[in-house]
């Protein structure tokens, strides 16, 4: 009996992802740019101090650490080699590497030790030599999960390590490194593997473990692994486990928890003709069956992706993942459908699977999604709406120039109206339909607002309507550069907001009635509203502090200053000469009132 029997009694069994991971870069699947980029760098000698490797877990970021670690340290079977991209593995430094006991090949687990007095013992390492390796290599596991404190305490030392010294870091979040430490590295970015990539890698280790699985059957593994070898390895141990020497589809759809594809495929049809009651009925049973509704949504969403491409690229369906009858069938539905069908669904599917996700009943949430579909798939697209504009008669439009004036139903109520309908015009032509939206028209019995006669009129029209944002970009922000009825020409600072302009126009428009036309410019235009408040300001109090009473006042009241000047028609007045006139015998000096005798 072989070693790889699955029938063997072997006490010390290992399970796939340890027997089969990779212990060379020709073992290493799915990452040819990653070794390109390695073996130049070792045929030049232009070796980096430190290398990040990022990607999603189980895709091999540790085992490409561990195989750099042997490439640089590999001497050869007879001691005399140096650092090469094809590590012999019969040395003793690759198979004491291999078995994770080189005493210059350490491996930390950042997850686990991440305070800064780790660190500091790597820091004292570094500075003496390797025992008996070429380099010093440190390997540092989910490195992200350092401290902060951790990492500038590595800066340095990672910035200008001894020449014996090599870093390599392992992360699946990459964009929780600093960007101090991922300048210093060498990054690689490990790809996801393929569909392909794995069912071919799977199918050879299930020949090697002499086990039979049906090719569905693996792609559904491949499938569910999401590019991962060692998720991939891990649930095809459990199946070689599950089905006992060998491996049939529905095996490994019990054992995942999928709902059948052809069964998917009768309930996404009779969703989409609209037959609840059918769609329910197929749901329930593939329930019974088994299938997580969620699953059974994620698997609909996937076959309208997939609908999708296959209309926009028929090629799309050729995959190892589908068999001839399926891409046949998902051709034929693919024509059929339309593309504002495909992405209704799909944005319904989207939107459903995330309520199915927390419902507190998955099954029922399931359904009513089902229920939203099978409406909707009898409303019309925008398409048919357009074709039944065109063939109705006018409703009090009458028709215009080049097309047909249809009004809408008025609005009745909704918040943020204008109360009145809003015009359409349906445009025919050189076999073209379009369908434009003109200006509201007043609502019945709306007052609309006098045209503003002036900058400041204008400005004060916003702050009337509680427009106080707008009012304050005008005031502080906009230079005025001509003013006409109906048309404004400003020059806006940087700070001002892009919409500014268009949020404007719509709602002198919805006020007056007018359509306004606002242009910006780049001429240097008037002072600010503010800017001239300040000017004014500044004139009326130096003809207030020439003011005589004034004077004797702040004389009187030594340390005293003005800090407010206000303006009251009814009791203070400052006459051209600077004289005051105090009709009710009182004024402001700082924060006091102080009358007069």
């Amino acid at each position: 009996m072989s070693d790889n029997d699955p029938n063997k009694n072997d006490e010390n069994y290992r399970v796939l992802a340890r027997k089969y991971r990779p212990v060379n870069f020709d073992e290493l699947i799915g990452q040819d740019a990653m070794v390109r980029t390695l073996s130049n760098a070792i045929e030049t000698g232009r070796l980096a101090h430190a290398f990040i490797l990022t990607g999603v877990r189980g895709v091999g970021k540790t085992t490409t650490a561990r195989i750099i670690a042997k490439a640089l340290n590999c001497v050869g079977p007879d001691g005399t080699g140096g650092p090469t991209i094809s590590p012999c593995g019969a040395c003793d430094n690759c198979r004491a590497i291999a078995e994770s006991r080189h005493v210059d090949v350490m491996e930390m687990d950042a997850a686990s030790r991440t305070g800064v007095d780790d660190i500091r013992e790597i820091i004292e390492g570094v500075r003496y030599a390797s025992v008996s390796a070429r380099f010093k290599i440190y390997i540092i596991d989910e490195v992200h999960m350092l401290s902060r404190n951790a990492f500038n305490a590595l800066l340095k030392t990672l910035e200008e390590p001894p020449e014996h010294v090599k870093f390599i870091f392992a992360t699946t979040e990459i964009r929780k490194v600093p960007v101090t430490v991922l300048s210093r590295c060498q990054r690689f970015d490990l790809r996801r593997i393929s569909i392909e990539q794995l069912t071919a890698h799977f199918s050879n280790i299930a020949e090697q473990e002499n086990c039979t699985i049906e090719d569905k059957a693996l792609a559904m593994i491949s499938r569910a692994a999401e590019g991962s070898v060692r998720d991939g390895l891990s649930l095809l141990d459990q199946a070689f486990a599950h089905g006992a020497g060998k491996v049939t589809e529905q095996q490994v759809r019990d054992m995942l928890g999928l709902a059948d594809r052809g069964q998917v495929l009768d309930l996404y049809k009779v969703t989409l003709k609209g037959d609840t009651a059918t769609a329910l009925k197929q749901l329930r049973h593939q329930y019974d069956f088994g299938a997580d509704p969620e699953v059974v949504l994620s698997d609909m969403l996937e076959l309208t992706h997939w609908l999708t491409r296959l209309k926009v690229v028929p090629d799309a369906g050729e995959d190892v993942v589908t068999s001839e009858a399926e891409r046949k069938e998902g051709l034929e539905m693919a024509a059929a459908l339309t593309m504002p069908v495909l992405t209704r669904t799909w944005q319904m599917l989207l939107k459903g699977l995330e309520e199915v996700k927390f419902a507190p009943a998955p099954l029922a949430a399931a359904e009513m999604v089902l229920v939203r579909m099978t409406y909707a798939a009898k409303l019309p697209t925008p398409g048919e709406m357009i074709r039944k504009i065109q063939n109705s008669p006018s409703q009090g439009g009458g028709t215009t120039t080049g097309g047909t004036n249809i009004p809408a139903p008025q609005n009745t109520g909704d918040k943020g109206s204008t109360g009145g309908p809003t015009a359409f015009q349906v445009i025919r032509g050189q076999g073209q339909t379009r369908i434009l939206a003109q200006d509201p028209l007043p609502a019945e019995g709306q007052v609309l607002e006098p045209s503003p006669k002036s900058f400041a009129e204008l400005v004060a029209l916003f702050e009337r309507h509680n427009e106080a944002s707008i009012a304050f970009q005008l005031t502080d922000n906009a230079h005025l550069e001509s003013f006409a009825e109906g048309r404004l020409d400003i020059r806006l600072k940087e700070q001002a907001p892009n919409n500014l302009t268009g949020r404007m126009i719509s709602l002198l428009k919805e006020w007056t009635g007018q359509s306004w036309i606002i242009s910006l410019t780049t001429e240097q235009g008037e002072d600010t509203l503010f800017e001239q408040g300040q000017e004014t300001e500044r004139e009326l109090r130096q003809k207030l502090m020439e003011n005589p009473l004034i004077k004797a006042v702040l004389t009187r009241f030594p340390g005293a200053k003005v800090s407010d000047i206000q303006k009251k028609a009814d009791e203070f007045s400052l006459m051209d000469d600077g004289s005051a006139d105090f009709i009710n015998d009182h004024f402001l000096i700082g924060e006091d009132e102080f009358g007069l005798d």
